[in-house]
């Protein structure tokens, strides 16, 4: 098996190991949880709906990874610790580097996140907060830590983050020397703001309307900790 197979499986696996804990929500909960989708009856049982979530969540994940090792390498972006991993090389090294930068980006993260829901609440719906807060407590722990902490960013920052980096450079210099800082920043974040984006639906289904005070309050809270992300 050459490197570059080894390491879209490393980051496959990974990957999917998020898309799998995704099977640990209880459908019926969180759709009751739902106005729009409360009361009505499912299209498929609820382990055929997670099985079918997981089979299209794994084929985006598929694109995102093969995506991120084709391109990743001719914009100089790399995994250093799945790299090591593909390589047979130990990769504690290459951990120590990430540690403690990303235990402060983390922390940073989180106290920004928090505090957009502190600074935000008290101009959201309040059926929006109820059902949000609702909604939240019904994540298992598992599938905030592996698909949000992994699969998302294998998605968001290896697969799009990457293909927009290699895109601006191919296109705007001619995939000539290296890319130039403003394709970076501007992959990361356009990349975030997709992100953010992509929450707007399940806000949606939440109330069954979006206000503009949702609308800036779902995009930057999912955005902010993207622009952390993609900068690391």
């Amino acid at each position: 098996m050459s490197v570059k197979t080894k390491l879209f499986a490393i980051l496959w696996i990974a990957g999917w190991m998020g898309v799998l804990s995704v099977l640990l929500l209880d459908l019926s909960l969180v759709l009751a949880a739902l106005p729009i989708t409360s009361g009505k009856p499912m299209p498929f049982p609820p382990l055929v709906a997670k099985l079918l979530s997981v089979i299209q969540t794994t084929v985006i994940l598929s694109v995102a990874i093969f995506i991120g090792r084709q391109f990743a390498p001719k914009v100089g972006l790399r995994a250093p610790v799945a790299e090591a991993m593909a390589e047979g090389r130990a990769f504690s090294s290459a951990l120590k580097r990430q540690i403690i930068p990303g235990l402060i980006s983390g922390l940073a993260g989180g106290i920004v996140i928090i505090a957009s829901w502190v600074l935000a609440k008290p101009f959201l719906p309040l059926a929006f907060v109820a059902r949000a807060e609702e909604f939240n407590k019904l994540l298992p722990f598992l599938t905030r830590l592996l698909y949000g902490g992994i699969t998302e960013e294998m998605l968001v920052r290896w697969g799009v983050m990457t293909f927009f980096v290699w895109i601006g450079w191919r296109l705007l210099q001619k995939g000539q020397g290296s890319p130039q800082a403003v394709y970076f920043v501007g992959a990361i974040a356009i990349s975030s703001f997709l992100f953010g984006l992509g929450h707007l639906p399940l806000a949606f289904a939440m109330t069954g309307h979006l206000t503009a005070s949702i609308v800036l309050y779902v995009v930057f809270a999912n955005s902010v900790f993207g622009l952390i992300a993609g900068y690391l």
